[in-house]
């Protein structure tokens, strides 16, 4: 065969049969239906092997093709239609509302961002940065020995609070270690109301009891002893070598609050104080004067150097206060010059008792001339002063180039100094000035 023609079923033809007439099929051209019982198989009707049914695989080629449509459904419930999830639905009210919001939130982040770049670089403030950069805030180990935080840091394990029983309860002070083996310095006035013994507390938190060594009222110095171990005792400075405005720390416990640390300056040098308690004995101390804030329970702590060296043991305070209520600190503290309450400990702990420098003589009032100097009311005849060549009624100006006003100022002064140590004293007799070099000696309390 020369090819083959593709039907659609309703013109197909035998072989060497014409072609018959197109027409579709339809109700006057049935199609060749199954074999009836009237139809042979050699009948010129349709093959009897052939069948018109339009599903049927054996359906004859011959027969017309047909389209069916099916018939309508009878009445009944719609099917339920099925929805295609990934197929795009509807936006939800939510959905609506997110978006917007969502976009206006990154929109002002932007705008802000850029309007402070905008400000900073050209805009409002004209590129000025406030503040210098941050650097890194020092560590420990960065802080100098010489600066304040490194002399706090290795002077405060030596400070210890005092704390003693009276009548009328507890009182606080404070104190520092002079001796690996447990010698604390502190004020008299710390102890002389005690009625028990007292105990120390440490820079750690500790405590231990202390036992009383000696007291001096006079030069307002006690010591204590604790027995403990691994102790580290404080160092000494030099109080004779202090200049107004050198730099000192104030430590100790005030106001029961342990381990506080102050600054200041020394104010001034040989300031003569004249001290006490009602009932008490009358203290006289050339003291160092300090603006380091000072108050009460600072009393019997030190005062330290730049270097941290103990150069005073605080005192006593100024205020404003009338007598009977509590006073506080406005920047004028008073120490004990260290040279003075070291040699003092000694005497304490070599005798039990300090000894009393004098220059053996009586001061009667200020001098005739305007107060300038002190007038001796006394001399005694084998004392220092008669040795010296000085009488009643001389005027003393100067001890050691410091000018005398007061009779406070002579006895504190002469106090400072150790027994056996060679001052020069400046008077006057009558009209005329004279200088006389005085070697004081002990009381021969």
């Amino acid at each position: 065969m020369g090819g083959t023609d593709v039907t659609d079923g309703w013109d197909w033809r035998r072989p060497g049969e014409h072609p018959a007439p197109g027409r579709p099929p339809g109700p006057a051209y049935p199609s060749a239906g199954p074999p009836t019982a009237a139809q042979g198989p050699g009948s010129g009707g349709t093959s009897p092997w052939w069948s018109d049914a339009l599903a049927d695989p054996w359906r004859d080629p011959g027969a017309p093709a047909a389209v069916v449509v099916p018939a309508p459904a009878g009445t009944g419930t719609d099917p339920e239609p099925v929805v295609d999830p990934d197929a795009p639905g509807r936006p939800t009210l939510r959905q609506l509302l997110i978006v917007p919001l969502v976009t206006a939130l990154l929109a002002g982040a932007l705008g802000g961002s850029l309007g402070y770049a905008f400000a900073v670089r050209g805009g409002a403030g004209a590129g000025t940065v406030l503040g210098a950069g941050a650097t890194e805030a020092p560590g420990l180990a960065q802080r100098r020995p010489e600066s304040l935080a490194g002399v706090a840091e290795r002077v405060l394990p030596s400070v210890v609070t005092v704390r003693v029983a009276s009548l009328g309860g507890t009182s606080e002070g404070s104190g520092f270690i002079v001796s690996a083996d447990g010698h604390v310095i502190t004020n008299d006035h710390v102890l002389s109301t005690a009625t028990g013994r007292a105990a120390v507390i440490f820079n750690d938190g500790s405590s231990a009891p202390a036992e009383i060594v000696g007291q001096d009222p006079e030069s307002d110095i006690a010591v204590i002893k604790v027995a403990k171990s691994g102790l580290r005792p404080v160092e000494f400075g030099d109080s004779d070598a202090l200049a107004v405005g050198d730099p000192v720390l104030a430590i100790g416990s005030p106001l029961s609050l342990a381990n506080t640390v102050t600054a200041g300056i020394v104010s001034a040098i040989d300031r003569t104080m004249q001290a006490g308690e009602p009932g008490g004995p009358t203290r006289y101390y050339a003291a160092i004067q300090t603006d380091a804030a000072v108050n009460h329970g600072n009393s019997g702590g030190p005062l330290v150097d730049g270097a941290g060296r103990v150069i005073g043991v605080n005192s006593t305070i100024k205020s404003l206060v009338a007598d009977g209520q509590e006073a506080g600190n406005i920047g004028l503290a008073f120490a004990i010059p260290i040279n003075q309450a070291k040699r003092v400990t000694q005497d304490i702990i070599g005798t039990g008792k300090a000894r009393r420098t004098v220059i053996g003589a009586q001061v009667g009032g200020p001098g005739l001339s305007g107060g300038a100097g002190v007038r001796l009311a006394s001399v005694e005849p084998s004392g220092p002063a008669a040795g010296a060549g000085l009488k009643a009624g001389d005027v003393i100006l100067k001890l050691n180039g410091r000018p005398m006003t007061e009779p406070t100022d002579l006895i504190a002064l002469v106090r400072k100094f150790a027994p056996g140590s060679v001052v020069t004293v400046e008077y006057r007799r009558g009209s005329a000035r004279q200088n006389a070099s005085v070697t004081l000696a002990a009381d021969a309390k």
